[in-house]
């Protein structure tokens, strides 16, 4: 039977997010929610995932970790490990080559990272929002050799993403396209124009920046617990597993038309 599964959601450690969303309690309301498969992925930065590592196995949920990346071009790309480590080594890097721009909690929010209790251990210094320097095209090859997968984020929307910055989807290593909506429209909303998608497979997430999100646009991700987690969920997910299942998702070209 598919996953119900989201793989786009902040936490308090996102300025632009909820500081009552901590990884517990985005566990908690995905698990209530039915999803399966569930990635954290604040901006530029993956410091609330040890926790989310801790939070998930207990409530029935493989963990991803990850982050959503700025490219140089303010395009915003979902970054995806199954192996926590990796995600922190790549985290890690991403902040070597943040723009240095020193975050103001009191006009731009707080980017916090916490324990599995939600107890605050520290404070990022520099605003994540700002853009990486690495470039859209060089991305995909960077995670990669932390073992990872890219997937660009919200690809119709007329800001932070493939579309707006460029003006259509290029071509590149892409496991994936989420949408907002299926199948996508250009420069949504108010555009009735389709986007050509180039025959990626597509997906949608609910972008949770807050607690009402969470959950509020998962897919069915075709694949089993026991294939996608072969070592239980307190183990390191399979991502040739993900790869496979996330292979198998619609292209726009298959879609129906959207209500």
């Amino acid at each position: 039977m598919p996953l119900l599964a989201d793989f786009h959601n902040h936490s308090c450690l996102s300025p632009c997010g909820s500081l009552d969303l901590s990884p517990r309690l985005l566990a908690d309301l995905a698990a209530r929610r039915g999803v399966k498969v569930l990635a954290l992925t604040d901006h530029n930065s993956s410091l609330n995932c040890p926790a989310f590592a801790k939070v998930c196995p207990p409530r029935g949920i493989v963990p991803l970790f990850g982050m959503e990346a700025t490219t140089r071009e303010e395009i915003h790309v979902l970054c995806l490990f199954t192996s926590l480590e990796a995600s922190l080594e790549f985290s890690k890097y991403a902040y070597s080559i943040l723009l240095p721009f020193p975050n103001d909690p009191e006009k731009t929010g707080d980017q916090v990272y916490v324990d599995e209790n939600d107890t605050i251990e520290g404070e990022v210094e520099y605003y994540l929002v700002s853009p990486l320097q690495i470039s859209v095209d060089e991305i995909g090859g960077l995670a990669a050799g932390y073992g990872g997968i890219v997937i660009p984020a919200h690809v119709e929307r007329p800001a932070f993403s493939m579309t707006s910055q460029l003006g259509a989807i290029i071509k590149g290593p892409w496991a994936a396209l989420e949408c907002t909506r299926l199948p996508p429209v250009f420069g949504h909303p108010g555009n009735s124009r389709p986007l050509d998608t180039l025959g990626y497979p597509l997906i949608t997430s609910s972008d949770a920046h807050f607690p009402e999100h969470v959950a509020r646009r998962p897919f069915q991700l075709d694949t089993s617990l026991e294939e996608l987690a072969p070592d239980g969920l307190s183990g390191e997910a399979d991502m040739n597993a993900l790869k496979r299942a996330l292979a198998k998702r619609l292209s726009v070209s298959q879609q129906k038309p959207a209500i």
